[in-house]
C-alpha cells in the first residue's frame, strides 16, 4: 500500500487523531514538516492520499513552502488522489482550486457547535445535524467551483465543504487532549486580546471536561475519516 503524506505546517500542529487513526488501519504515514523545511514533493501519485494540517500563518503569505503545496493539490484533485485538509490546510485546499481565504467576521478558538447544511454532511459525519467541533481560527475560506459546503456554524458560514472524495475543513476535527492544552498554553496571550468576543473561549473552559469532549469530537472525525479512506489510490 503506498503511505499516505500528511503535511505539518507548524510543530505544534501535528497529526493528531488523524495519525491515530490511520495507525489503527495499518497504513504508513509519510510527515512532511514544511515548519523545518522539508521539500514538497511534486508527484502526489506517490501516496495513496494527502492530509494537510493546521498552523498559525496565512495561506496568502510569501512562505516559500506554497506554491509547490497549492501545485501538489492541483495535481492530487487532477488525478483523483483524496486530499482532506484541517483549518490551514482547508484553505490551502480552497486557495488552491480557485477559492479565496481572507479574514473572517470573528474569531472562533475553543469549542462551537458547527450544523449540517446539505444532505452530503450525512455522508461524512453521519446523523449529526450540530455537534461541538474545535476551532482557532480569524480567517476562512470560500468555496471552489464544485464544491459543496457541508458544515457551517454561527461565527463562520463555511465550516467544511466536499469535492467528491475530498474534504476541506476550517475546524479541528484532529484534536487530542495534549493538543487541546498545549495550544491553550501557547496560545494564551491571543486569546486575551480576543477575549471581548463571544466566539472566543478562555483556557479553562475550553479544557473543562476535556476528556469527553476530546472522546466526542474522535468519534466525528473518524465518521469523517472513514469516508475519506474509501477513496485511497493503492
Amino acid at each position: 500500500m503506498k503511505p499516505i503524506a500528511v503535511f505539518r505546517h507548524s510543530p505544534t500542529e501535528g497529526p493528531g487523531h488523524f495519525a491515530a487513526y490511520v495507525a489503527g488501519l495499518g497504513r504508513e504515514i509519510r510527515l512532511y514538516a514544511m515548519d523545518v523545511g522539508d521539500p514538497v514533493p511534486t508527484d502526489p501519485s506517490a501516496f495513496a492520499g494527502l492530509c494537510f494540517m493546521g498552523g498559525p500563518m496565512s495561506v496568502n503569505d510569501p512562505l516559500p513552502w506554497i506554491p509547490p503545496v497549492l501545485e501538489l493539490i492541483r495535481k492530487a484533485v487532477a488525478a483523483d488522489i483524496p486530499v482532506i485538509g484541517h483549518c490551514l490546510g482547508g484553505q490551502l485546499m480552497s486557495k488552491a482550486l480557485g477559492g479565496t481565504v481572507g479574514a473572517n467576521r470573528c474569531k472562533e478558538i475553543g469549542w462551537l457547535d458547527v450544523h449540517a447544511t446539505d444532505p452530503k454532511t450525512a455522508q461524512w459525519f453521519g446523523d449529526r445535524a450540530r455537534f461541538p467541533s474545535f476551532h482557532w481560527h480569524g480567517e476562512t475560506f470560500t468555496l471552489p467551483a464544485g464544491a459543496t459546503r457541508i458544515l457551517a456554524s454561527d461565527g463562520c458560514d463555511n465550516q467544511a465543504w466536499v469535492m467528491g472524495k475530498h474534504l476541506a475543513m476550517q475546524c479541528h476535527i484532529e484534536m487530542t487532549e495534549d493538543l487541546v492544552k498545549s495550544w491553550c498554553a501557547g496560545g494564551a496571550d491571543e486569546i486575551a486580546e480576543a477575549s471581548a468576543q463571544p466566539t472566543v473561549q478562555q483556557p479553562a473552559d475550553i479544557q473543562r471536561d476535556l476528556e469527553a469532549r476530546v472522546a466526542a469530537l474522535h468519534a466525528v472525525a473518524e465518521s469523517a475519516y472513514a469516508k475519506w479512506v474509501q477513496g485511497l489510490k493503492d
